[in-house]
């Protein structure tokens, strides 16, 4: 298990796939944040609430030139059948041999039932559009976390240039 980056360390760069098999890379969303965020398995109650959650402030984060990624060890196809049953609007990746749920700290020992067992701690990283791990939430509780990410966002927005939300209007939900 590799350890969780902390805040301002760069971020892992990645190449993996997205739900259509098209490579995905760090390097695709220069000069825009991403939210880059591990959960468990499509389909299952917690997650689908996490995607639907962020798809529904999909709109938001992207006035913010922001970009949403879900990564799990799920298949493109499982993630395909996924977005389609809840109408996502996020991307997902692919991660089957977790080489990028490692390198961000993810793939833990868990416990469930008395059992101990290896993976996927649901945790999300705030990248900057530096590459620059600008916020972390290594141990995510589901309800409510898309909104906490969007008030991030908008908090490190407004420090970095406060003219940026006044031009994008009043965001607040």
């Amino acid at each position: 298990m590799s350890n969780i980056p902390e805040v301002g360390q760069p971020a892992p760069d990645f190449s993996t796939p997205d739900q259509n098999d098209n490579s995905v890379t760090l390097d695709d969303f220069s000069g825009k944040w991403v939210i880059l965020y591990f959960y468990p398995k499509d389909d299952t109650s917690g997650c689908t609430t996490e995607a639907k959650d962020f798809t529904q402030l999909y709109q938001d984060f992207s006035t913010l030139n922001a970009v949403i990624l879900g990564v799990s060890p799920d298949s493109g196809k499982a993630h395909c059948k996924f977005i389609d049953k809840h109408n996502l609007s996020i991307t997902l990746l692919s991660d089957l041999e977790h080489h990028l749920i490692e390198n961000y700290g993810a793939w833990r020992l868990k416990k469930f039932m008395g059992k101990e067992y290896m993976g996927v701690a649901r945790s999300t990283f705030l990248i900057s559009p530096e590459k620059i791990i600008a916020y972390a939430w290594p141990n995510v509780k589901t309800k409510g976390h898309a909104q906490q990410v969007l008030t991030k966002l908008r908090e490190l927005c407004e420090q970095q240039d406060p003219r940026l939300l006044k031009e994008v209007g009043d965001l607040s939900l």
